[in-house]
Order: C-alpha cells, then structure tokens, then sequence
C-alpha cells in the first residue's frame, strides 16, 4: 500500500483568514491554497489542478522504495574545489552553505532498495542543492549506483532535477557526462533495464547526458526539459518558441519521452514496466 492517503478538498483563498500562515500553500498552477499537510499526503501535488510541486530528493527516494528497504551508497563523499574558483561567491562556502541548507553532502542520493519487492538500484538528484547541478561528486555517485546495478544484476532508476552541469568545477563537471553515459552503455549491453524519470526541471549537461538515455523515458507532468532554457534559445535563433516548448507534454508529442507520468501514478508504473522488462523481477511473482 503506498504510503501516502488521498488529499481533501483544498481550501480556497476566502478561507486564508482562518489558517495560520506557517501551515498553509499556495499553488502557483490555480491559486487553491492548501494544507501543507493534505498536500504532503498527495505527493506534494495539488489536487484541484495537479500541479507537481517541487519536491526534496528523500521524498522520491520514499515514493520509489518499500518501506524500510533503502540503504545510501556514498553518503560520506563531498565536493572539493579543484579549480578554487570564486564568483560572486566562493565555490567552498556555496557547498558548505548548501549542505547546511539541505543535510545532503551533495546534489544526489544514491543506493539500493526494493520496489513492490524488486531489488533496484536507485539515484535521486535534489534540485535544492546548487541547482541539482552535476558535479564530479554527481556524476561519481551516480556512475558508482550503476556499477552496483550492473554487479548486483537490479534495474537502475534515476530521477533527474537539474539545471545542468555545475560549471564552478569546469572540466571535471563536463566530464561527467561521459563517465555515467559509459556506465548506461554497460548496463545496456548486459540487458540490465535503465529508467529515467524526469522532473521539472532537468537540463543542460544532465539532459545531454543520462537523464535521455533511459529504455523508458518517464516524464512529470509539466517539467521543464532541455538543453539550453527556452528564454535562450528564443534570443539565440530570433523567433516565438512554440506553447508549452520543452514542457514533457509537448516532448511526448515529438516522441522525445516515452510517457508523462502523474507523480502519484509513478510507483506503481515503474514497477509495472520492470515486471514487463526484467525476467529476474516477472519469475520470482513480484
């Protein structure tokens, strides 16, 4: 049974006067104002217009593993700073300032856990932390999750929040686009199923690398997905981008994801396609 229970009905704005203010959202999608415990309950999706609010990494970490069953790979590794670079900021207090900010020692969770009792080996970036970007820590964890799914023969998930590669680290970030591609290659050729689901947003170099390269492409409704932002591509090419460019429904449509997915449908869906896709999961009656 999943762990969350259906929302009631949201309160309107008419109603504000009578919730204390630390107890309540807006949404941005309608304007419903909401119970942030009701909407905690509905995935942090609003009921009355479905909306996927953004979310921190451990709660998808909660919604794709059985209770009980996750366990972190490589929670101890930290970013260093290899080209000391400052902009604004010293990249140094940025990570110190982000890991206080977020508990998380980086942009990434990975381990492994089972979903609807199949063992999988799991990666959930956390947009919270510089912006989800790719660093060299990143894309090690993530690269480290797809070797332990490639020893230990489980289906691979990643879910991808980003807004690319972490450009304070330079080269070493862009050379994690390379290294987790190389290790999706290797599951590919082992027959070890690769799920990608992406939430809003995802991209530069996490879209141009990984984040596409899934047997199943899966997609929140409404997320942001590309290379470069769309206000950047209008100014680059001088012409109106298409409604809803680079939103996952207008993806679907020119077959750039495989399905767009309601975040409270995910579970049972990703469990659905690796009974479908991986012979272990469909012979032990999972």
């Amino acid at each position: 049974m999943p762990w969350f229970r259906k929302a009631k009905k949201p309160l309107r704005a008419e109603d504000r006067r009578e919730v204390p203010s630390d107890v309540f959202d807006k949404c941005t999608g309608c304007g419903a104002i909401l119970y942030r415990e009701k909407l905690t309950q509905n995935l942090h999706v609003c009921p009355e217009c479905g909306h996927h609010f953004r979310i921190p990494g451990d709660v998808y970490v909660r919604i794709l593993s059985d209770e009980g069953s996750f366990r972190e790979l490589d929670r101890e590794m930290r970013s260093s700073d290899p080209l000391e670079f400052t902009d604004l900021k010293v990249y140094g207090d940025r990570l110190r300032a982000a890991e206080k900010k977020t508990g998380r020692g980086d942009a990434v969770i990975t381990g492994t856990s089972t979903l609807d009792g199949i063992p999988v080996a799991l990666a959930v970036m956390d947009f919270t932390f510089i912006g989800g970007s790719m660093g060299s820590v990143v894309g090690e964890k993530i690269a480290r999750a797809g070797r332990v799914a490639l020893e230990e023969e489980r289906p691979f998930l990643v879910v991808s929040a980003s807004g690319g590669a972490r450009m304070m680290e330079g080269i070493y970030s862009l050379m994690q686009m390379a290294k987790t591609s190389a290790v999706l290659a290797q599951l590919h050729e082992a027959g070890i199923p690769f799920v990608s689901i992406l939430t809003d947003p995802t991209t530069g170099g996490v879209t141009a690398s990984f984040a596409m390269l899934g047997d199943v492409n899966l997609a929140e409704p409404g997320a942001l997905v590309g290379f470069a932002g769309p206000r950047v591509i209008e100014e680059t090419i001088k012409q109106e981008l298409p409604e809803g460019f680079q939103r996952a429904e207008f993806l679907l449509e020119h077959g750039m994801v495989d399905r767009v997915v309601d975040r409270r449908e995910m579970r049972a869906t990703v469990a659905r396609l690796l009974r479908h896709m991986w012979a272990p999961a469909a012979g032990s009656g999972a």
